[in-house]
């Protein structure tokens, strides 16, 4: 019986207060999206991280007769200089770092040039002689190769020795600034549904306040006058909560594996398996906040 009349009091708010109620779970909604899409993005981060970084080469680039470096003088590496790159990269000093290493000569180089730039208007100035031959080093740790680049930079016919890695850190930090600015606008949402969450429990507690004396006079405990304020709270917030759990799993569904891992089936990006890590941790998180929100709201209610 006391469990009915609780429900009917939670039925009760909710029907004087629809429209707050329904704005509790729209920004409920929102900010754990934008809050779940973050750590999703935290999660398509590291995976991508792992996948690129241990495919990151050490790239050894030789002289052309191009190159603007000094050490190069305007002369192409000789044969003789390749082979000694060759075998100090397959020497007992280096071997022991490196998976495996591949050459890629002037016309390998112009064919990967044209395929990466082709359709654009300088694809056709370019000829094979001024493009770079290279080493193409696959390391064992990726974090070691600063052990290649010590070795064999400054050796003869070496124009410059690059770690692939430096490339990518730029967009992996783009990346995490994205994440972060996701964070951040989600936990200030986040603080807009918890005030939210507040002023709908207080206007409820308010119109709600000859009820409120009634129950005192006749010996109702705080617990049992709080319990159907508080359930009102976590009730809109887990409607809110369980649609951007739904949502989070729809986005990674059709728009990360449907779309994106469709185009791009060389990279690595986040699964089903992830977004049901997320959902059930943004669907927690909603019914704390709104919960702890809602008792705190009654509880400064009924001491004036």
């Amino acid at each position: 019986m006391r469990f009915g009349l609780i429900l009917k009091e939670v039925g009760e708010g909710f029907r004087r207060n629809l429209s707050m109620v329904i704005s509790v779970i729209l920004v409920t909604f929102i900010s754990l999206t934008f809050f779940g899409a973050a750590i999703l993005l935290q999660f398509q981060i590291n995976q991508m991280k792992g996948y690129w970084y241990d495919r990151a080469q050490v790239a050894v680039y030789f002289c052309t007769n191009v190159s603007p470096e000094t050490a190069c003088n305007g002369t192409e590496a000789s044969s003789d200089q390749i082979a000694a790159v060759k075998a100090a990269l397959s020497g007992t000093t280096l071997s022991p770092y490196i998976k495996h290493v591949d050459f890629e000569n002037h016309q390998q180089a112009y064919a990967n040039f044209k395929k990466q730039f082709s359709g654009t208007s300088f694809a056709s100035l370019v000829t094979p002689d001024i493009l770079s031959q290279a080493f193409r080093v696959n390391m064992k740790d990726p974090n070691q190769a600063e052990i290649v680049i010590d070795q064999v930079s400054g050796m003869p016919g070496v124009e410059q020795v690059t770690d692939q890695r430096a490339l990518l850190d730029p967009i992996f930090a783009i990346m995490n600034s994205a994440s972060y600015t996701a964070i951040g606008v989600a936990a200030l949402m986040l603080v807009a549904a918890v005030l939210l969450i507040s002023t709908t429990i207080r206007l409820s507690a308010f119109s709600r306040r000859r009820e409120l004396g009634i129950m005192r006079l006749v010996g109702a405990s705080n617990r049992f006058i709080e319990t159907p304020f508080i359930l009102e709270g976590v009730l809109a917030a887990l409607i809110g909560s369980v649609l951007a759990a739904g949502a989070i799993i729809a986005i990674v569904h059709f728009f990360v594996q449907g779309y994106l891992q469709t185009n791009n089936p060389n990279t690595a990006f986040v699964g089903i398996p992830d977004a049901l890590i997320v959902a059930p941790i943004i669907v927690v998180l909603g019914i704390a906040l709104a919960a702890f929100s809602a008792s705190v709201a009654i509880r400064r209610y009924l001491k004036v």
